[in-house]
């Protein structure tokens, strides 16, 4: 089960496509660097929903990446595939590897699917004081709306 708004968001390390580490703990604070957090689990990188997905953010980047909001988008998929997929759409946001321990993040939001091995289409919208505000949970063929974000990042 997800976890629901008002829990304290767990922490991650994570690789993004460039290797670089990317802790969610890093845009916590009342510092400069403090932002909100829109957290996106999608199940794999080079199918049909999630590049939809995910193209419909970098639509509206500058509204999701910006010095009050951070877009991390999670996949289990390796730090090489999601290099390579980001390159390929264009994509100028974190793309974040999930791939070992295998879900590790996915299991800690009560995303992950253990039959397929991927997370399901999970979002959650961190707050500067790294609370979950909001989340949503769709099926895996469920495509989500990004404007339903942008009114949660409204209200913070």
């Amino acid at each position: 089960m997800a976890i629901e708004a008002g829990t304290p968001a767990p922490d991650f390390v994570l690789k993004d496509n460039h290797g670089r580490t990317v802790r969610l703990s890093d845009f916590r604070g009342p510092g400069s660097d403090a932002r909100n957090v829109v957290l996106l689990f999608y199940p794999f990188a080079f199918t049909g929903v999630c590049t939809g997905e995910l193209r419909a953010l970098a639509d509206e980047l500058p509204r999701f990446v910006n010095d009050d909001v951070q877009l991390l988008a999670v996949s289990t998929d390796s730090i090489h595939t999601l290099r390579v997929y980001a390159e390929q759409e264009g994509f100028e946001y974190p793309l974040l590897s999930d791939f070992w321990p295998h879900g590790e993040a996915s299991r800690a939001y009560g995303v992950f699917d253990e039959d397929k091995g991927c997370a399901v289409r999970g979002t959650f919208v961190v707050d500067k004081a790294g609370l979950v505000r909001w989340s949503v949970v769709n099926g895996l063929s469920d495509a989500r709306d990004p404007a339903d974000y942008l009114k949660v990042l409204g209200t913070l």
